[in-house]
């Protein structure tokens, strides 16, 4: 199975079920890294061949201790500073969960419902028993972390495009950011979107978060057991693009990248991005660094490197990302 035709070239509407497109035999290389199979030796010397020409870096981690008020009860990161050899040096220790902070979504991260069974899945057929069971790693973050996610980025800044348009909203609502909307900025920034991008939308969360937002929102935020998030609109069109444009990865400063909660209940991208194709999810990336590069470029594509946490049987982790101009 390892060496057959590629699934991930079949057009969306030709997949026999688009929200199981699963590859290689089970604990496998191939199964572990999902859509980042697509992320070829060829692919990134090319990207990196046409993407780097200044030597500008740019790097999209926010702080570990965003969001400073925890989100969906998650711990916030806990960082302690202790003496080694009764003070003659130091190390540090870390307490935390990825989640609260730029983070990428692993394979052991969301599960699926399938027709006909109680129990829900993950990526590859993957139960539950599985991700609980320490012996275990399959689809863990060890494989993305052995090969790097590596490749070229292009980013589409709808914060400034709806700025400019006039258009006003809050990130903690739900506000969408539709298909329309993303294939209009691409136009207006000449981006030709190839096989194996990693694709950024900002949508100007940690903006809105680090320079708008009052303690007294954020403590609000945190305490509301049904929290709103902008993000991309979830639909069939959606998926469809997604597939069919051959996104090795997606990102956004979003929250869930898509809108939440799912404004359709037949449709939650995850189900189909994480558990159904294997293809990374990041969130809550620091965006506004890259954005003003790209303005300052004006060009929206780039290199980009990340190397998450090599840690057997992980469920996310900071993405460790820079992008290269």
């Amino acid at each position: 199975m390892e060496n057959s035709p590629s699934p991930f070239d079949i057009p969306f509407d030709e997949l026999p079920n688009p929200k199981q497109v699963w590859v290689g035999e089970p604990g496998s290389r191939a199964e572990g890294l999902g859509k980042l199979v697509i992320l070829t030796p060829e692919v990134v010397a090319k990207a990196a061949a046409t993407e780097i020409k200044t030597g500008r870096r740019v790097t999209m981690g926010w702080e570990l201790t965003k969001l400073d008020y925890p989100n969906l009860n998650r711990q916030p990161c806990q960082h302690q500073i202790v003496p080694l050899l009764g003070g003659v040096a130091f190390d540090d220790i870390y307490t935390m969960n990825p989640q609260q902070s730029s983070q990428w979504d692993g394979l052991r991260h969301f599960s699926q419902t399938v027709p006909g069974e109680t129990e829900r899945v993950f990526y590859g057929g993957t139960k539950t028993a599985e991700i609980t069971d320490r012996m275990s790693d399959r689809i863990g973050l060890q494989h993305w972390a052995r090969e790097g996610i590596a490749g070229r980025g292009v980013l589409i800044d709808y914060a400034t495009w709806a700025e400019k348009r006039g258009v006003e909203y809050s990130t903690f609502s739900t506000h969408q950011v539709r298909l329309s909307d993303i294939l209009e900025i691409a136009k207006e920034c000449d981006i030709v979107f190839q096989k194996g991008d990693i694709l950024f939308v900002r949508i100007g969360v940690t903006q809105e978060w680090d320079t708008v937002m009052t303690d007294a929102q954020k403590q609000q935020y945190s305490d509301n057991p049904s929290p709103e998030h902008a993000g991309v609109e979830a639909s069939t069109e959606v998926l469809r693009w997604l597939w069919n444009t051959g996104f090795a990865a997606i990102a956004s400063d979003a929250i869930s990248w898509e809108v939440y909660p799912p404004q359709s209940p037949d449709i939650f991208l995850h189900e189909y991005v994480l558990a159904g194709w294997g293809m990374p999810i990041g969130e809550l990336f620091d965006l506004e660094a890259l954005a003003k590069t790209c303005q300052d470029l004006q060009r929206w594509s780039f290199f980009v490197a990340s190397i998450p946490l090599n840690m057997p049987g992980g469920v996310s982790s900071p993405p460790n990302i820079m992008a290269i101009f």
